[in-house]
C-alpha cells in the first residue's frame, strides 16, 4: 500500500523559503512514498487540494502533519497528525 504525507505549515513562509527547503523536508519523511507540503508559498490551496493530488497518484494511506514556522525560518512539527485515508 502506497503512503503519502501532507505537511501543513501554518504561518507565513520566510522570504528566503525555496524549493530546496521543501526538498530537504521531503527527504526527512523517508517512510512515505509521496509528500506534499502546504505553505504560503506552495502551489496547493489547502489540505483538500493536496489530498486530492495524493489520491490521484495512487496513495492509499495518507497522513496530514501540522507544523509551524519558527522565527529562524525552520519548520517545527506540532505533534498533531490526522489520518485522512487508509
Amino acid at each position: 500500500m502506497k503512503s503519502g504525507v501532507i505537511i501543513y505549515v501554518a504561518g507565513s513562509a520566510p522570504q528566503d523559503w525555496t524549493e530546496d527547503d521543501e526538498t530537504r523536508i521531503r527527504s526527512s519523511e523517508s517512510h512515505a512514498d509521496l509528500i506534499e507540503i502546504i505553505t504560503t508559498r506552495t502551489g496547493h490551496i489547502d489540505v483538500l487540494d493536496a489530498w486530492r493530488a495524493l489520491l490521484s497518484k495512487g496513495m492509499a494511506h495518507i497522513i496530514c502533519k501540522m507544523a509551524v514556522f519558527r522565527e529562524s525560518g525552520e519548520i517545527e512539527y506540532t505533534g498533531k497528525e490526522l489520518r485522512l485515508c487508509g
